[in-house]
């Protein structure tokens, strides 16, 4: 058995409506606002995975359009790929894994959201793809954008 550190790679999807409002989810298992996301399967896409969690988490069918930024929480080894993405059905709901899902104004959405997770959703509207490093709780390092 190796002590090679592991790595767990996990897609979130930052929706954004034609009115510029945000997706978020409430949690179901620690009651955090979070854009929807969750971890990658093996055998898919990470278009695949973003599409899936969202679906999953608040019954909303979307498209998605870019990457908006990469993530490695330092502390648990998680790389998360977070990516802009639109609407195309479905209301949000809660489901098994939301006890609440629905469209905030961003600075609703960035209000009710810990900052390593304000800032992915942030992100998702500028110019370029951000390259972030956090603790879990605080970003520790950024590149330049």
């Amino acid at each position: 058995m190796s002590d090679d550190p592991k790595h767990s790679v996990s897609v979130a999807g930052v929706v954004v409506d034609e009115n510029e409002r945000v997706l978020l989810i409430q949690r179901r298992d620690n009651g955090r606002w979070e854009a929807p996301g969750g971890v990658l399967e093996l055998d898919e896409t990470f278009e695949d995975g973003v599409k899936r969690e969202i679906l999953e988490e608040t019954g909303v069918s979307v498209a998605v359009e870019s990457l908006s930024g990469s993530y490695k929480n330092l502390s648990r080894g998680i790389i998360a790929l977070v990516f802009r993405c639109r609407p195309l059905s479905g209301k949000p709901r809660a489901t098994d894994e939301s006890v609440d899902a629905g469209w905030f104004e961003l600075s609703e959405a960035l209000g009710r959201m810990s900052e390593v997770y304000a800032v992915r959703v942030s992100d998702a509207f500028a110019a370029t793809p951000a390259i972030r490093n956090h603790d879990g709780v605080t970003v520790t390092q950024s590149l330049p954008t």
